[in-house]
């Protein structure tokens, strides 16, 4: 009995020698998921449900005492900041590719290579597939006043699809293997926050419903799918449709909902042509086409080919992009953009129906008093509206005319410059604008990288000159 005791021990202790060997083996990796003090629990939303609506802006333009001015008009031109051509861009399918190369590319994050892919959650944690590549710059125009303007973009969101609410593996220095950044299929609702906190606007496309040729299908699940939105974002909506397919149910469907305002599709379309007579844009069709990346730049300079007033809006829509396809983005920048002529308006068609719908229905109502011009600015807005920012020329005025420009509380970010017989005002009413880039500010103050300095700065420079706005600058070191 006492053998057979002891020969029971030796083995136990045996078995345990080994447990131990093999959980300290360097070749045995069990990794989790480490705490990073920079990926945000409760991600950052601009409160885009508490945006100002209908907004009377007072402006006013105080002249120097040898100016003399005699008439004055003013309007809001066919595209913001002066701009000659419009191009604009969607990405459909809610393609993972949407956040870690288009937007990454856009605003000067890396770009994966070799079919990886990453989250927001990987950027925050610097957290990146082998491979990683960058532009070195910001890809956008300018203000017409020397203030950036990034491009934008239209992506199509999937919100019935549960995979938008996933949770990524976040490891920092975890090579063993990149299983981590394979493609997802579709966006998480994180990427999708942090791509609209930059402008980006939102479409529905597909819904999950297996009776796609049923318009009362259809329209439930875009209801259903409005709903998951406004729920998940805060009470950020959508208006907008990107046709799946060509399939003319979706159209159907949309026209029936009073919310979706802006369509957009392949065939059975209209073109936008900003420089002629305007047009609502309210529920019709609006013609984009599908780009091959190799024609992508033979495309663009046929349409640039004809006056300014000839010429309709470069609308495209895209699927899958690389690094391929950022290379064309830094193309327009450096053609046409803030590196360029800078000649290119590249809003997202959200923002742009938005801009349009303004001046239609907007006003501008000039008011002269002795050495001041008066300028009110009526700016009438529908359902989910997120984009109260307008371009005004003032006609008979030059920058030499005048001591300073000065606005009322509703106006949140101003620039102002020459152009041509005038001064063009650039005006920004959303009414966060000030805590959204102190949000950006802060955010810099927590990670201190380069591109978040870079991020910072940009939303800063949206706002209107103020001590608080020399005080957020003096926070980022200019």
């Amino acid at each position: 009995m006492e053998h057979r005791r002891l020969r029971i021990s030796y083995s136990s202790i045996s078995f345990l020698i080994i447990f131990v060997l093999v959980f300290n083996s360097s070749c045995i990796k069990f990794p989790k998921p480490i705490p990073n003090p920079y990926i945000q629990a409760n991600r950052y939303l601009y409160p885009f449900s508490s945006e100002q609506k209908n907004i009377t802006a007072s402006i006013s333009i105080n002249l120097k005492n040898d100016a003399t001015v005699n008439e004055i008009g003013a309007e809001i031109p066919p595209l913001k900041y002066n701009k000659s051509w419009l191009f604009l861009l969607s990405q459909d399918d809610t393609r993972h590719e949407s956040f870690c190369v288009t937007w990454a590319a856009i605003h000067g994050k890396p770009i994966p290579v070799d079919k990886h892919y990453y989250d927001v959650e990987h950027l925050e944690a610097e957290d990146f597939p082998p491979g990683i590549m960058t532009l070195g710059k910001t890809l956008g125009s300018t203000d017409g006043a020397g203030n950036e303007v990034r491009f934008s973009f239209l992506i199509t969101v999937a919100p019935e699809k549960h995979s938008m609410n996933r949770k990524p593996n976040v490891l920092p220095g975890y090579n063993v293997n990149q299983d981590r950044f394979k493609m997802n299929e579709c966006l998480t609702f994180s990427n999708v926050k942090e791509m609209l906190n930059s402008g980006v606007g939102i479409a529905f496309h597909d819904v999950k419903t297996t009776a796609v040729d049923i318009v009362d299908s259809v329209k439930k699940h875009l209801e259903i799918s409005q709903k998951i939105l406004l729920d998940t974002l805060k009470g950020r909506g959508c208006k907008t449709l990107a046709e799946p397919e060509g399939n003319k149910v979706y159209i159907e469907a949309a026209k029936i909902i009073p919310e979706i305002q802006v369509i957009t599709a392949q065939t059975e379309v209209e073109a936008i042509y900003p420089f002629q007579n305007p047009s609502a844009l309210y529920n019709i069709p609006l013609r984009r086409e599908p780009v091959v990346e190799e024609n992508f730049r033979n495309y663009i300079e046929k349409k640039l080919a004809l006056p300014k007033e000839q010429r309709e809006a470069v609308a495209v829509f895209v699927h899958q992009t690389g690094t391929y396809f950022a290379n064309h983005l830094l193309w327009l920048n450096n053609t046409y953009g803030k590196d360029g002529d800078d000649s290119m308006w590249a809003p997202s068609l959200e923002e742009y129906y938005e801009y349009n719908y303004y001046r239609l229905n907007g006003n501008v109502k000039v008011i002269k008093d002795n050495k001041t011009v008066k300028l009110e600015v009526f700016l009438p807005s529908s359902d989910y509206f997120y984009y109260p920012s307008v371009t005004i020329n003032v006609k008979g005025l030059k920058m030499a005319d005048i001591e300073s420009v000065t606005s009322g509380d509703e106006v949140k970010g101003m620039s102002y410059a020459d152009y041509k017989d005038g001064v063009m005002i650039n005006i920004d009413c959303r009414k966060f604008l000030m805590e959204h880039a102190t949000h950006y500010v802060e955010k810099y103050e927590k990670t201190k990288k380069v591109t978040d300095r870079a991020d910072a700065i940009y939303f800063v420079k949206m706002l209107k000159e103020s001590s608080a706005k020399r005080a957020l600058l003096t926070r980022v070191g200019l």
